[in-house]
This record gives C-alpha cells, sequence and structure tokens, in this order.
C-alpha cells in the first residue's frame, strides 16, 4: 500500500504496518548504533552463524530497509565483506505537536533522518479540527514531496500532558489545550487520518529525538533528557528503549517545580526578561537577546542550574544513565550553558567517587526534539527491541 493511500484510507487496527522478527530487529538496531557493518561482522557480534545471517539481511534487505555500500569489489560468496547500512527509503513517518497558535509537522525517513520540517497557523483547540487540518496538510505535503515512493509507518503526536489512568491516549493537558482532556486521542486521531498513531507526552518524544542523534545513539544505552520549553519536562531511554514507568508518566519533573513559583523553563525566562524591561512574546525572540542582556540571562541561567541540580542528580543516583541531555525550546548557547554548569556541579559532587558518571550534553536540535522524536515513535515501536 503506498503512503498515499494509508492517508487518505480507512483506518486500520493501531499497531506497526511492518512487523519484524527479534532477529531482523537485533540487525537493524546494531546497524543504528554501530553504522555501517559487514555481514561477517554482524554475524560475530550478533552470535549467528554465517547462513542464518545470510538469510536475515537479505529478509531486511528484501523489505528495503537495509542496502549495501561500496565495499570490498573481490569480496567472494554471498559478498560478506560489503558493509550494510540503514536504508532511509525503507520507509517514512511523520510527527506533529501543537503550539499556542501553529501546528508543527515533522517528516523522517527510515534511518531517522528530518526529510522537511512544516509550520502552518492553526489556532483550534478541537483535536477533531486538529486531525482534519493534519490530514489536509499531510495530503499536500505527500503530493508536493512524492513520499508515496516509499511506505509509510505511522505518525506520531507529542502532547503537553500526562497519561490518565495508566493509558497513554487519555490524558490530563495542559490550560489552553482542556478539549483534549481524557478523550481517546488516538481513535479520534486515527479515525480522522486513516494510519496509526501513536500519542507521546512532548518530554518522551524529546528524549526519543536526542537518543536517536548519532552522537548519542552510538555510546549510550540508557539517557536521562529535560526539556526546557513553555514548562519543563523530561524522558528516560532505558536499556534503548522508552521508559514508560508504571503509570506511564515517567519524567513528569514539572511536578518538582509547581507553577507559583519560578522554574526552569521557556516562559520562566521570558518572565525574567519582562521584568527586565524587555518587550518579548516569544520564545524565539530569546536569541535576539543574547548579547544585550547577557547579564539578565547568565544570572537566571545560575538559578535555573541551581534549580535543575537535585532533579539530575536523583535521575543519576536512581538510574545510572550513560548521558544526560539539557534540551529544549532554548538558543543553544543557553543549553550549552546549563550543560557545562550542571556538569561542574556534578564534578565537584563527585571528586571522590571513583565509578564512572554520565556527561552531560547540551541538545543540538533544540525546539525541534519533540516534533521530531514524534515522528520517530512509528519507527522505534517497529524496530525497537524490547527486554
Amino acid at each position: 500500500m503506498t503512503s498515499h493511500a494509508m492517508i487518505s484510507g480507512h483506518r486500520s487496527a493501531l499497531r506497526p504496518q511492518l512487523l519484524l522478527s527479534e532477529p531482523q530487529k537485533r540487525i537493524l538496531w546494531h546497524l543504528r548504533t554501530a553504522g555501517p557493518t559487514s555481514r561477517v561482522q554482524l554475524a560475530e557480534a550478533m552470535g549467528m552463524n554465517g547462513a542464518t545471517m545470510t538469510r536475515v539481511t537479505q529478509q531486511v534487505a528484501t523489505l528495503g530497509l537495509v542496502e549495501e555500500l561500496a565495499g570490498n569489489a573481490n569480496a567472494g560468496r554471498g559478498r560478506p565483506m560489503i558493509p550494510l547500512a540503514i536504508c532511509g527509503q525503507g520507509g517514512w513517518s511523520a510527527g506533529a505537536t501543537l503550539h499556542p497558535g501553529w501546528l508543527e509537522i515533522v517528516i523522517v525517513d527510515f534511518a531517522g533522518t528530518p526529510l522537511l520540517r512544516d509550520s502552518i497557523p492553526f489556532t483550534e483547540t478541537d483535536p477533531k479540527l486538529f486531525a482534519r487540518m493534519l490530514d489536509t496538510r499531510l495530503r499536500a505535503l505527500v503530493a508536493q514531496h512524492g513520499f508515496m515512493r516509499g511506505k509509510f509507518l505511522g505518525l506520531g503526536v507529542a502532547v503537553a500532558g500526562y497519561a490518565l489512568n495508566d493509558d497513554r491516549n487519555r490524558r490530563k493537558m495542559v490550560d489552553w489545550l482542556a478539549p483534549w482532556n481524557d478523550v481517546p486521542l488516538d481513535e479520534i486521531l486515527g479515525d480522522a487520518l486513516g494510519m496509526p498513531v501513536w500519542v507521546e507526552n512532548d518530554g518522551t518524544a524529546a528524549a526519543l529525538a536526542e537518543y536517536y542523534q548519532p552522537r548519542i545513539l552510538g555510546a549510550y544505552r540508557s539517557v536521562l533528557v529535560f526539556f526546557l520549553g513553555h514548562g519543563v519536562g523530561a524522558g528516560l531511554i532505558a536499556e534503548r528503549d522508552l521508559f514508560p514507568g508504571e503509570h506511564r508518566n515517567a519524567g513528569e519533573v514539572g511536578r518538582l517545580f509547581p507553577g507559583h513559583g519560578p522554574r526552569p523553563s521557556g516562559i520562566d525566562l521570558m518572565r525574567t526578561l519582562r521584568e527586565a524591561g524587555v518587550d518579548i512574546s516569544s520564545l524565539s525572540d530569546i536569541d535576539h537577546l543574547l548579547e544585550s542582556h547577557a547579564d539578565v540571562i547568565e544570572a537566571w541561567a545560575d538559578r535555573v542550574a541551581a534549580q535543575l541540580e537535585q532533579a539530575v542528580l536523583s535521575g543519576i543516583v536512581w538510574l545510572d544513565p550513560g548521558a544526560v541531555v539539557i534540551s529544549g525550546a532554548l538558543p543553544q548557547p543557553i543549553l550549552q550553558g546549563l550543560a557545562a554548569r550542571l556538569e561542574a556541579i556534578n564534578a565537584t559532587r563527585d571528586s571522590s567517587y571513583l565509578a564512572a558518571t554520565p556527561q552531560i550534553h547540551a541538545s543540538t536540535i533544540g525546539s525541534a526534539a519533540v516534533v521530531i522524536g514524534a515522528a520517530l515513535a512509528p519507527i522505534h515501536a517497529i524496530t525497537a527491541i524490547r527486554v
């Protein structure tokens, strides 16, 4: 079925359209984390014999999920020394999220590479109207960019709200999205769009996007991500999979910072700048103030690092992640400054601790992390190894 037909057709069961065996998933994950690898090296890493490896790699190649790269032209039977790599053309998926006043969409290929990022004005808060607008926009993007030649794997939607009654599809949302409260979002969105839909908290979506960055994916099995946007959220990747928690609300760190006081968030930075006399109405305006109001921003970053210290430390001691990523809808110099402050605090505290501690990174994708992570949700659901 083409991607165009998937978008315009009747919704099937909300499950991945591509079902893979565990050996197939293991090979795909090895290629994602280690990069291009020959069949011989794959067989050694996977503990498979050569015949099994040849059969399984042929299967994923037939599905268009891996491709051969230029390698040893003199390779013999089975061409064992030609490296295999994830093939971006193996499929594509879309991600969407709603901001106050606008709708954002990203489409990624099977390799996790963003193919386009689109935004349109949108002020409605009814989830059915959101679904109709999203359907209309996706149809236009599919027609414009020719994605019908790939395999459509699903849609991820990132939302600003926590799960109710252990159900990821029913949530308590932020105030301006009250019509989304406690309704079956997968059914509402899936019925209108005619496609499999994954609903994720925006902090969880950001964590997925940050984990799929090459410098992180290839180096760590577990990563803790903090996302500073309009609010403050977090997400956890544990053993290369999303960790949802017992009630599907792992990472609800906003509860540590009540709304009646200063919070480590972009909105709080905007408030701080307004108190300093700046006329600012959007997080995107902060980038232009980095030099002119450096003292205000530096003081705010000092306070926020102190606020985040215990949240970061708690995550480190309980979860033992390989890395911590500071992400969010803030200019990268601010994210880098926060990461450096937290790294220094962590190093000072642990000066006598002899075991390894996680490195603290600043995001390189910033505000795009939420919608990119939403787009990656279907791909991750299809290929992740459950342990």
